[in-house]
Formats: C-alpha cells, sequence, structure tokens
C-alpha cells in the first residue's frame, strides 16, 4: 500500500493536500487530537522529505497515537473512523519500512530512500540482518533500563522498625518476606516460600510509605526499588508495558530485590471498557510479571501501599497473597507518635502529658500528629517573634555548650524583673535562648488542627478489610 508518497519525495510535503472528503469532513468538527496528529504527519512527511529519517520515524509514531486517541473519543461517524484508520495503517507502514532502513543503515553504507513501496519492494531498505535486530533490542533494553535506575533507592531512608509506631503485625510480615528469607534462607525450603506480594492499605498517613522506607533501610543486602506512574507511563505506543517488563526484569537480575509502587491505584485499577489501550496493556503486563505463565520470582516483593484498594483489579488484588490493613493508630500508638515526633527538642512535657494528648487525638492519622507537634514546636519561634521584652539569663554558651553563660537573651513579660524593651531584631545571633515546649503549646495547636481522614472513606477501608483484609 502506498503512502500517498510517490517516488519523488518532492511530492511528500504536499501530500495532506490530497485528504479524502470523509476526512475533511471530519476536521470541521474535531477534537483537538485529530488536529495534532495531522500536524504531527505533517511535520514528518516534511522530514521524510528532507532524509531526517529518525525525527520523521519519531513524528510518524507520535502522530498515529493522536489518530488512535481521535478515533476513540472524537471521531463521530463510521465513516470517519474507517478515514483516519486507513491513514493510520500508512503511516505505520512507512515508519515501519523506515525503522528497518535505520536498523541496517549501521553496517551498510547509507542509500537513497525511496518512498511509496509497492508489493514485493522494501522502502527503504526492507531487508533486516538477524545480528542487527539483536543489537536495536540490546539498544531499547539498555534505553529503557537507564530509565528505571532513577527508581532504584541508593541512599538508605534511615527509618528503623523501631521508628515505625505500633503496626505490629505489618512489621513482622514484612520481617517474614525480606529479612528472614535473606538472614535464614534454610528456613524457606520445600513448600515454605516467603511471600511475593503484600498490599498495605489504609487511610491517608497512617504509615504505609513509612513502612516502606524502613523496608529499604533493614533489607540491607536486598536491591529496593521504588517507583510510581511517573517511572512506567510513557507518551510512546507500547513503551509503558516495555518499561514495567524490564522493571522485574532489573529485579531479577539484583535479586533479592523489592519493588515498592506508592499509590498502586493509579496504575492498576478496575479494567473497563471505558479505559485507554496503554492503561490496560500497563495492566496486563503487570499481571504477567506478577504471576504469569514463565516468569520466575523468587527472591522479588512486589510491595504495594494504596488508600482506596477498592478501585483495584480483582487480579491484581489475587496476586497481593498479604493485603495489610494499616488503621488509625490507637491510643498507645498515639502515645509513642507524640515522643517520637517531639524528639530532643527541649520541652516540659511529662509522662502524663504525653497520655493526655494521646487520648484527645482520638480519630488522628499519624501524619496529622506529626503536623500538629511541628505546629506546637513552632511556638518558641512564634514568641520569640512577637516579644517586645527580653531579659538576660543563664544558660549554656552557643559556641561551646560545655561553658554556662549569664548574658544570653529570652523573651519575657514588660513586668519581669529585668525586662529589657527590644525587639528579636536586636538580640544578637548567638545571645538568643529560645523558650521551651510546653504543654500549653501543645494544646493551642491541638486546638487549631484537625484531622483529615474522611468517615465515609474509613467505612469504605473498613468494609474492604472485613472482605479481603488482615490485620496490621
Amino acid at each position: 500500500m502506498s503512502l500517498g508518497l510517490s517516488s519523488n519525495l518532492g511530492l511528500t510535503s504536499i501530500y495532506f493536500g490530497v485528504f479524502d472528503a470523509s476526512l475533511e469532513t471530519a476536521m470541521a468538527g474535531s477534537g483537538t487530537a485529530l488536529n495534532k496528529a495531522i500536524e504531527l504527519v505533517t511535520k514528518a512527511t516534511e522530514e521524510d522529505k528532507a532524509k531526517n529519517y529518525e525525527e520523521a520515524l519519531r513524528l510518524y509514531e507520535h502522530g498515529v497515537e493522536y489518530f488512535l486517541h481521535a478515533i476513540k473519543y472524537e471521531a463521530q461517524t463510521d465513516k470517519t473512523k474507517e478515514s483516519i484508520r486507513a491513514k493510520c495503517i500508512q503511516y505505520l507502514e512507512r515508519a515501519e519500512n523506515l525503522k528497518k532502513y535505520l536498523k541496517k543503515k549501521k553496517d551498510t553504507s547509507k542509500k537513497p530512500v525511496k518512498a511509496g513501496a509497492t508489493e514485493g519492494k522494501s522502502d527503504p531498505k526492507s531487508d533486516d540482518d538477524g545480528d542487527d535486530g539483536d543489537e536495536k533490542q540490546d539498544e531499547d533494553k539498555k534505553k529503557l533500563m537507564s530509565q528505571l535506575e532513577g527508581a532504584i533507592v541508593m541512599e538508605k531512608p534511615n527509618v528503623k522498625w523501631s521508628d515505625v509506631a505500633g503496626l505490629e503485625q505489618a512489621k513482622e510480615a514484612l520481617k517474614e518476606a525480606v529479612i528472614l528469607p535473606i538472614k535464614f534462607p534454610h528456613l524457606f525450603t520445600g513448600n515454605r516460600k516467603p511471600w511475593k506480594g503484600i498490599l498495605l492499605f489504609g487511610p491517608p498517613g497512617t504509615g504505609k510509605s513509612y513502612l516502606a522506607k524502613a523496608v529499604a533501610t533493614e533489607a540491607n543486602n536486598s536491591t529496593f526499588f521504588s517507583v510510581s506512574s511517573s517511572n512506567l507511563v510513557s507518551k510512546w505506543l507500547g513503551e509503558s508495558e516495555k518499561l514495567v517488563r524490564s522493571l522485574f526484569e532489573m529485579a531479577r537480575k539484583e535479586k533479592p530485590s523489592i519493588i515498592f509502587i506508592d499509590e498502586i491505584d493509579s496504575l492498576c485499577g478496575s479494567r473497563s471498557e471505558n479505559e485507554s489501550e496503554s492503561a490496560r496493556r500497563i495492566k496486563t503486563e503487570f499481571l504477567v510479571q506478577m504471576q504469569g505463565v514463565g516468569t520466575d520470582n523468587d527472591g522479588i516483593l512486589v510491595l504495594g501501599a494504596t488508600n482506596i484498594p477498592w478501585v483495584l483489579d480483582s487480579a491484581i488484588r489475587r496476586r497481593f497473597e498479604k493485603r495489610i490493613w494499616i488503621p488509625l493508630p490507637d491510643e498507645a500508638a498515639r502515645y509513642n507518635i507524640f515522643k517520637i515526633h517531639v524528639g530532643d527538642t527541649p520541652n516540659s512535657l511529662a509522662d502524663d502529658d504525653y497520655k493526655q494528648l494521646a487520648k484527645l487525638t482520638d480519630g488522628y492519622s499519624g501524619a496529622d500528629i506529626s503536623v500538629l507537634v511541628r505546629d506546637a514546636l513552632m511556638q518558641p519561634v512564634r514568641k520569640v517573634q512577637s516579644a517586645t521584652h527580653f531579659k538576660k539569663v543563664r544558660g549554656p554558651s552557643r559556641a561551646d555548650p560545655n561553658v554556662i553563660v549569664d548574658d544570653l537573651l529570652t523573651p519575657c513579660s514588660p513586668g519581669d524583673p529585668g525586662a529589657i524593651e527590644m525587639s528579636w531584631m536586636d538580640v544578637p545571633g548567638d545571645k538568643l535562648l529560645e523558650p521551651i515546649v510546653t504543654m500549653g503549646d501543645m494544646m493551642s495547636a491541638l486546638s487549631a488542627s484537625k484531622p483529615t481522614v474522611n468517615s465515609a472513606d474509613l467505612k469504605k477501608l473498613t468494609d474492604f478489610q472485613n472482605s479481603f483484609g488482615q490485620e496490621g
């Protein structure tokens, strides 16, 4: 089938002046995808004429993507769809010929490209040496691998198991799947095998991603891949599923490996008739790579996290053998979260204060408590900013904490003995002694904060837990 390009490449640039009537009609009421497609293939034919074949190939493939989108979402009639489909076939044929020519060009002298291929002739060179094909495949694979190298976590996040408050069952399940098989491989022989897929689900801010950081830190001998949709979704036709396959190939090469997919619902939602073809192909490739025929995932753990597990495709859900519910922290966990986040910041909080704060924050997630504590820790800074008087106090020198000096300045009320009227701008940088965090600061921050977890979403999560999950 001819592309409408005659053997004289000079006609290439005017090809779009001879669209058939049905496509002209489609253009009149078309959406942006069809206009963009025609713009791209017009540029492609111009590059083709100028013998810039690599750029022409890229533009042809990109243009076809837009044509396919137009067929699916913009074309109004069957006749219009058929006209666009016919153009797609022509451009794909031309792109395939250019691809073969560019492969062959490495080992043969460059020859003129004959446009308008007919049956029995190749256009450009259609003969393809097997070795050249292998080389091209290797180059493509290296390109995909390099795109995924950024997903490998090189620096450990320095989050220990002890830094994660509560969630004991979730931590034990992750130790079973990650740490024990590496430390004691003889435990996992015969039919006793470590988990291949673990899904962490629960309200936002409950520690799912934080658990993944702990896994990355504690699994010293494992390669940790942290991926999201931005690593795996490509605008080029067919490249997204190749990225998924390359990700698992890299994991098999570097095993023991952990593939962590945050917000996995963005990649693996339920399949439907209305979704795009590219989204469906990504999900299919995930299904095949996680537990398909001929795949060997020994030494690989796929760890997923989501706030909305009910949107996951049922086949994906099945491949996560353990589905662990990460709930809102209970009172004991909240007590520990407060202590962890206050840390070694100077404060006057007693153990009873932490217990009271834990009781008052029922319904708060770990992230909510983190924000609350950060707000409370800022209260001394605000006191410094708003103070109109400072007084001299005794304290450790900024230059040498072992030396005690008497000329440090701290905010005070105007009626305090020794109060000096001045603003924080007048205080020397090495003479400021900030107030410590008090229970009053915590209560002030608590009064201004609200939990972020929606009760309706919490009910959906609880229903999913009752149907498919396990306690974390």
